[in-house]
């Protein structure tokens, strides 16, 4: 699983025009990407890091701070450029494989008490956020 965790003063994610998720208030937005293998080891990893890192202004944790969480499964995390033009996505999962781990890792986040907003499986989203640093970390799991 990879994940893009990006500190944020607020966030949205607009589909078709509408509103489907967002945050008004400091937290972070996670963009994740689900490959062939993810499954329970690494959602409760991602789950965990997310809850706990100190990315939030005063080394505070979302936990710590009470903030809130915007993921957008993103599969384009896994697309591969090193040859050609034209990337491959071959390590990217497809939606019936990725969209159950994604949602998994939402239902963690949800289950240690952290507040989360979602995208759209799958949608053409747009994603809005004032980055807050700005602080960026790209996260693998093990």
């Amino acid at each position: 699983m990879r994940a893009v965790l990006q500190r944020v003063t607020s966030a949205s994610v607009t589909v078709d025009g509408v509103v489907v998720g967002a945050i008004d208030r400091p937290g972070l937005v996670v963009l994740v990407g689900v490959t062939h293998d993810d499954g329970p080891e690494q959602v409760e990893w991602l789950a965990r890091k997310v809850a706990d890192l100190r990315l939030l202004r005063d080394e505070r944790s979302v936990l710590d701070a009470g903030a809130a969480v915007l993921v957008v499964s993103q599969f384009t995390l896994y697309g591969d450029a090193r040859k050609g033009r034209r990337p491959t996505w071959n390590a990217a999962a497809p939606g019936p494989v990725a969209e159950p781990v994604v949602e998994a890792v939402v239902a963690a986040l949800r289950q240690k008490g952290v507040e989360v907003e979602t995208g759209t499986f799958g949608a053409d989203m747009a994603v809005s956020l004032v980055n807050d640093g700005p602080v960026t970390l790209v996260l693998d799991s093990p």
